[in-house]
């Protein structure tokens, strides 16, 4: 969640510089810095849910999967962002010590009412020049609703809506799920 902007240029190196000793959070975007603010419990469940699931299913295969204190470095459009949930099985990311990935093949964020409209447009786009990235998924943590955007064989995103009682399917992880497994035990969310 973004609550202060600088109004200053600073490099990439310089914000991770900062990040790596910085006691809170904060996402880059083109020279600005973001703080964020601290999560609300259904966003965190939601979050830990999905990375034990993704993370039991890929206990076997090369591909990680990592929580929201990783940071995905999207060069092409000059930001590090801090997804809920990031998937990459590309060695490139899997054999080095960075406290960011570049090749994530799936990326998901719990929505916030105060950053929803971000997450669905402009960091979407952002998202978009990751040459790796196949889905892109959005959570709402107040109801039982899943966006997932997949790249399709033409180059396009398709989006996929799941509601309760349906299966997730995320095809880059090639996951197949109850969503009611994904809103377990979150509070006010009627399953």
């Amino acid at each position: 969640m973004f609550v202060s902007k600088n109004n200053f240029y600073i490099s990439p190196e310089e914000y991770l510089e900062g990040e790596r000793v910085s006691p809170i959070k904060h996402e880059y975007r083109r020279g600005h810095v973001y703080a964020m603010t601290g999560a609300k419990k259904p966003h965190i469940i939601i979050g830990s849910n999905l990375v034990r699931l993704l993370g039991n299913h890929l206990l076997n295969t090369p591909c990680l999967v990592l929580s929201s204190d990783i940071k995905v470095r999207l060069e092409e459009a000059n930001c590090y962002y801090y997804p809920d949930v990031a998937v990459t099985c590309d060695e490139r990311d899997t054999s080095t010590t960075e406290d960011f990935i570049l090749y994530p093949s799936l990326v998901v964020e719990v929505l916030s009412p105060s950053t929803a409209a971000f997450d669905r447009g402009n960091k979407f786009v952002d998202y978009q020049t990751a040459s790796s990235l196949e889905e892109y998924v959005l959570i709402t943590q107040s109801e039982i609703k899943i966006e997932c955007f997949r790249l399709n064989a033409e180059g396009n995103w398709v989006s996929q809506t799941y509601r309760q009682g349906d299966r997730v399917e995320l095809v880059s992880a090639n996951f197949s799920g109850a969503i009611s497994e994904i809103y377990q035990k979150v509070p006010g969310i009627m399953l």
